[in-house]
């Protein structure tokens, strides 16, 4: 596996593939890898001839900075994950590498980006933008994975690249869960052995409100979900809500013609995590 520090070097690689025929995947990460991350390793692998995973902590989509340095960090490892699952090529870039002077853009992503992880989070997906079409220019894949735990995230970035009218096809993976349900994600690091038992009511409860859903209409079902949750004093919600998949648009009644995801956001005790599902696959 090679490990690649510079833009320039790894464009240089990359255009040398690609004169080749070569296909090229890439998985952009910000660390803490896991067997989720690792799933879209393989996903990869399985599309493209040359697989290629970035691991950068990108400061512009932290709009707490306390959450930015809490951000669990061992590169070592990581590296480690990635030489087993023969990864072909890791970029790890400085900031000073990504971000040579600062990054001033602002993206308009119009509804998609202001309800959900947009309203609480404020700058966080203009942040997302900018690094991710960052790492596009740096990594000019032909493919990008992307795991749909960050739904509203896959949406954001499917967006910029019309946008920018890039030339990448961007891949949606299937969330990748512990054996207790709870969505893979690097801030589960962060919950102690109780939280992390409790955090698994997480899945158990989205799971109740898809098979449920058909009873109720979808304000009876919000609350019914809300109701849930306030009873377990460890969790606290701070969002649920149901969308349509493509300009995720609130959901007001069940309409087979759609494609319902409910998305949730809640602390569970510091730890905030995010999951969602789909209703009618």
């Amino acid at each position: 596996m090679q490990v690649i520090n510079s833009i320039k070097e790894l464009q240089k690689i990359i255009s040398n593939l690609k004169h080749k025929g070569k296909i090229i995947g890439f998985v952009p990460t910000m660390g803490a890898l896991h067997q989720g991350h690792l799933s879209l390793i393989r996903n990869s692998k399985k599309q493209c001839d040359v697989t290629v995973c970035s691991i950068f902590v990108n400061p512009t989509q932290f709009n707490d900075k306390d959450d930015y340095n809490k951000y669990p960090r061992n590169f070592d490892y990581d590296l480690k994950l990635l030489e087993q699952i023969q990864c072909d090529i890791t970029f790890l870039p400085s900031e000073k590498e990504m971000y040579p002077e600062p990054d001033h853009r602002e993206f308009e992503f119009g509804h998609i980006a202001e309800l959900m992880e947009g309203a609480h989070r404020p700058g966080h997906f203009n942040g997302v933008a900018q690094i991710v079409s960052k790492l596009f220019e740096a990594v000019p894949a032909n493919k990008a994975f992307f795991g749909q735990k960050d739904f509203q995230q896959y949406v954001i970035i499917k967006d910029m690249v019309r946008q920018l009218s890039l030339d990448i096809e961007i891949i949606p993976c299937p969330i990748v869960r512990e054996e207790s349900g709870l969505a893979m994600s690097s801030r589960n690091e962060r919950l102690s052995v109780s939280e992390r038992k409790i955090a698994a009511s997480i899945s158990k409860i989205l799971t109740w409100s898809k098979e449920s859903y058909p009873q109720y209409t979808v304000p009876e079902l919000k609350k019914a979900v809300i109701d849930k949750f306030s009873k377990i004093k460890e969790l606290d919600l701070e969002y649920f809500e149901i969308v349509e998949d493509k300009n995720l648009e609130l959901i007001t009644n069940w309409n087979t013609n759609q494609k319902i995801v409910a998305c949730i956001a809640i602390f569970c005790g510091n730890v905030r995590l995010i999951d969602n599902i789909v209703f009618n696959l």
